[in-house]
C-alpha cells in the first residue's frame, strides 16, 4: 500500500523534524574563538586526494535546535569514494576547540594512519591539520568517525564507498543507508547518568502484575526462582539497551523518520543498498516489507549471497544487500532499534512524493535462560510449560550452532591470560553455547527469515589458510548496576597489552559473561569468523557476541605495531578496551 507524503506519519520518539537543516552553509561566528557552521546537505567525494574538517554546527532535528560535530559540516558526513590500488591522501582539519581523529574503521592500513589517539597518533589538536596517507588495498561499504571522546555521539562520521579493481555484483544503482542515533543531550550527561542508575533510559521494565503473571503460568516457587536468578545477577529480563529512544532520535542517513528518506528506483532495476550502522548505541533490525534481500557482502567482504527477509546489524557492522522490485510502488526501509524503542525510516520508491505504509514495530523482546549463559540443550528436558516461559526461539536450529572442529586437525593450546573478579563481574555466564544460527532476542520467534552468522560462507575459499596454534580467551565482564564494565574482569586503565606475535595465526574466543550484545572491533586485521565450514570462514571487522555466549575467530597477525581493540558500544569502550602490540 502505498500513499502521498502530504500528512507523513510520525514515531513516538520523534520530536520534530528536520526543519532547518538542510540550509546552505553560512558561518554563524558567536565570538572570535568560536565559529558554528550550518549544515549541510551530505554529498559525495571521490577521488585520491580529500580535504575535510570538523566543524561545530547547528543542527534541529527534534524540533529544538541543537549542537553538533561533523565532518565538512555534514550529518552524516561525505561519503567518501575510493578506487582498491589507490593511494590516498586525506587532509582533515580541526576546528573543534578539542582534540579530535578520524579512524578509518575496517580499513587495511599502516597503524599510525589508524586515528587512534594514544595507539595511532596524538590526535589533531585544534586548529591543526593532520595527513593521512595509505594505499587501498581492499574494497567494499566502510565507514570512519572519530575516536576521541564522545564525538561519534555527536556526528562525526560518515561512509566510505571502495570500488574493487573488478566488480562482480550486478546492479544498476546503489545506496548508502547509514543508521544512527542522535540526543539532544550531551554525551558525557548521558554517561554520567547511566553511571547513577544503569537503567536510567529504560521504561520498559518489569512490573509487579508481570511477576503474577509468571505465578500463574509457572507457579509461585518456578517464578521466584527465576526472579532471584535475574536478581542476583543485578539485571532484568528487560535489559536490551542502555540508552534508548527515550533520548535517541534514530536517523537513516542523517534523517528522522518524520523527514524519512527517499530511495528512488525505475521499474526492474536491481538496487544495491549498503546498510552500515554509524550509531554509538543501537543495534537495529531491517527489513524492507515487500522484498526480498539478497546479502551480498558483509563488513566489506563479498560473501555468498543469501535470500532474507530481515537481518540484525550492530554497532559498527556493515552489509550489502541487493532488492530487486518488480513493480512502481513504494517500499518502507524499516530499521527498528533491537528494545523496540523507536526506528530509523527511509523509503524505496518510484516517486518522491509515494512513501510506503510505516510498519508496526515487533513486541517487546524478553531476554531468556539462553542470554543468561544457560545450557539450551537443557531445555528438553524441562516440562513444556517452564520451557514456553523462556522463550528461547522455537525457530532456532541449535545443531548448526556449534562450529564443527576437525578431529584431524591437533588442539589448540590456549594461553592463558590475566583475570579478575569482584564487584566490576557481577554476571557470569555458567554454561555459555555457540549461538551461531540464533538471530538475537526479538527474532527467534520470527516467522520472517532472518540472517543468522551460521548463514554467512565466504565467496573466495579458505580451504588451505592455515589453522590456529595458539589460542587466546577474552571474557567479556561487567556490573550492570554500577555500569562498569572490562574484559577478563580488567578495566582498561588497569590491563597491560595484549601482545601478538607476527605471523602468527591465532584464535580468539570470547565468552560474554554479560546480558548485552557487544559489538567487538579488532583494529588492523582481519577477523576470519568460524561458522563451522572451514572452506568459507567469513572476514569481518565487527563481530557480535551475543548475551550468555561463546563465539571464536581467527587472525592472521600480519601487521605490526600498535592497535586498539575494544567494545564497539560507545560507553562501553573506556572499560571494554585493549591495547594489541603486535611484535
Amino acid at each position: 500500500m502505498t500513499h502521498k507524503t502530504s500528512n507523513p506519519s510520525r514515531r513516538v520518539f520523534v520530536k520534530g523534524v528536520v526543519a532547518t537543516s538542510l540550509m546552505a552553509s553560512s558561518a554563524l561566528t558567536l565570538n572570535a574563538t568560536t565559529k558554528i557552521s550550518q549544515r549541510k546537505e551530505t554529498e559525495e567525494l571521490s577521488g585520491s586526494e580529500f580535504h575535510l574538517t570538523i566543524d561545530k554546527i547547528q543542527v534541529n532535528i527534534t524540533g529544538k535546535p541543537a549542537f553538533a560535530t561533523a565532518v565538512n559540516s555534514m550529518l552524516s558526513g561525505p561519503t567518501l569514494r575510493w578506487r582498491e590500488g589507490d593511494e590516498i591522501t586525506i587532509n582533515v582539519t580541526n576546528n573543534l576547540s578539542e582534540d579530535s581523529s578520524i579512524h578509518w574503521h575496517g580499513i587495511i592500513l599502516p597503524p599510525h594512519m589508524d586515528g587512534v589517539p594514544g595507539i595511532s597518533f596524538d590526535g589533531i589538536k585544534p586548529g591543526a591539520t593532520f595527513t593521512y596517507k595509505f594505499t587501498v588495498v581492499q574494497s567494499g561499504t566502510f565507514w570512519y568517525h572519530s575516536h576521541s571522546g564522545f564525538q561519534e555521539q555527536t556526528g562525526i562520521y560518515g561512509a566510505i564507498i571502495i570500488e574493487p579493481k573488478e566488480e562482480i555484483l550486478q546492479y544498476d544503482r546503489e545506496y548508502v543507508i547509514s543508521l544512527s542515533d542522535w540526543s539532544d543531550e550531551k554525551p558525557d550527561s548521558i554517561y554520567r547518568k547511566l553511571k547513577i542508575s544503569a537503567d536510567y533510559y529504560n521504561f520498559k521494565q518489569r512490573t509487579v502484575g508481570d511477576f503474577f503473571d509468571e505465578v500463574k503460568e509457572l507457579g509461585f516457587l518456578e517464578a521466584f526462582s527465576q526472579r532471584k536468578m535475574w536478581n542476583e545477577m543485578a539485571m532484568t529480563d528487560r535489559d536490551l539497551s542502555d540508552v534508548t529512544g527515550y533520548t535517541y532520535t534514530y536517523l537513516m542517513n542523517g534523517q528522522n523518520p518524520a523527514t524519512n528518506f527517499k530511495a528512488l528506483f525505475k521499474n526492474k532495476e536491481k538496487i544495491r543498498l549498503r546498510f552500515i550502522n554509524s550509531s554509538a548505541m543501537t543495534f537495529f533490525d531491517v527489513r524492507i516489507p515487500g522484498l526480498k534481500m539478497s546479502v551480498v557482502a558483509s563488513d566489506g567482504n563479498y560473501v555468498q549471497p543469501v535470500l532474507v527477509d530481515e537481518f540484525r546489524i550492530g554497532v559498527a557492522e556493515t552489509y550489502d544487500v541487493i532488492v530487486e522490485p518488480e513493480e512502481n510502488k513504494a517500499y518502507s526501509i524499516f530499521a527498528q532499534s533491537l528494545d523496540r524503542s523507536g526506528y530509523a525510516l527511509g523509503t524505496l520508491t518510484y516517486d518522491a512524493n509515494v512513501v510506503a505504509t510505516i510498519p508496526e514495530m515487533d513486541p517487546l523482546p524478553i531476554l531468556s535462560h539462553a542470554d543468561m549463559g544457560m545450557n539450551m540443550s537443557s531445555m528438553k528436558e524441562m516440562p513444556k510449560k517452564k520451557e514456553a516461559a523462556m522463550k528461547c526461539g522455537a525457530g532456532m536450529d541449535m545443531s548448526a550452532s556449534e562450529p564443527k572442529m576437525d578431529m584431524s586437525k591437533p588442539a589448540i593450546p590456549i594461553t592463558p591470560l590475566q583475570e579478575r573478579r569482584g564487584v566490576q563481574t557481577t554476571m557470569r555466564a555458567m554454561n555459555p553455547q555457540y549461538r551461531l544460527s540464533d538471530p538475537g532476542v526479538g527474532l527467534r520467534q520470527s516467522k520472517r527469515k532472518v540472517l543468522t552468522y551460521a548463514d554467512l560462507k565466504s565467496l573466495t575459499p579458505t580451504t588451505h589458510d592455515r589453522y590456529p596454534h595458539r589460542e587466546i580467551i577474552l571474557r567479556l565482564t561487567g556490573n550492570m548496576e554500577r555500569y562498569m564494565w572490562s574484559i577478563n574482569g580488567i578495566a582498561y586503565k588497569d590491563a597491560a597489552p595484549l601482545e601478538f606475535k607476527y605471523g602468527e595465526r591465532l584464535r580468539i574466543t570470547y565468552i560474554n559473561d554479560t546480558m548485552m550484545n557487544h559489538p567487538m572491533h579488532l583494529h588492523g586485521m582481519w577477523s576470519d569468523l568460524e561458522t563451522g565450514d572451514d572452506n568459507h570462514l567469513p572476514k569481518k571487522h565487527t563481530i557480535i557476541s551475543q548475551p550468555g555466549s561463546k563465539i571464536s575467530f581467527r587472525v592472521n597477525v600480519d601487521a605490526r605495531g600498535s592497535w586498539a581493540y575494544h567494545c564497539h558500544l560507545l560507553y562501553h569502550m573506556a572499560g571494554m578496551f585493549r591495547k594489541v602490540v603486535v611484535v
